[in-house]
Order: C-alpha cells, then structure tokens, then sequence
C-alpha cells in the first residue's frame, strides 16, 4: 500500500484512533524508548512532588493545550 494512500486513509479516522496511531508509529521509531520513559517518568514525579508541596499550581488538560497553543502563535 502506497504511503500517500495511507496517510489519506489515516486523516480520515476518528482523533482518538488518529492518536493511538500516531503513538504507535512513534514507538516503533525510538530505539531508546524505555530511556525516554524513565526521564518522562521522573519528570513527572518531579512535578507531582512540586504541586504536593504546594510550589506548582495544576491546571486542566483543556487550559493547558489551549496555553501551550497560545505561546506557539507568538
């Protein structure tokens, strides 16, 4: 199957089916994924630390995508 035809295919799925395909066909490019994991894993330990002991504010997924997108525009 051509790549073109199945990018086209691919646009036409539902976000979330769009989304679980994108991760895979991610993972199946990183060599170091588990390495990638682990820091991604201590990071994020790292911020839960952080906003348990009150340094760091939480904010729902929505705001955050919406702020993220904000600052890219800039």
């Amino acid at each position: 199957m051509d790549a073109v035809l199945i990018e086209r295919e691919a646009l036409g799925l539902p976000e979330s089916e769009r989304a679980l395909l994108a991760d895979r066909l991610l993972g199946s490019l990183e060599s170091k994924r588990p390495t990638f994991e682990k820091e991604w894993l201590d990071v994020s330990r790292e911020r839960f630390d952080a906003y348990k002991a009150g340094q760091m504010a939480a904010s729902d997924g929505k705001s955050a995508v919406s702020a993220i997108r904000s600052d890219l525009r800039k």
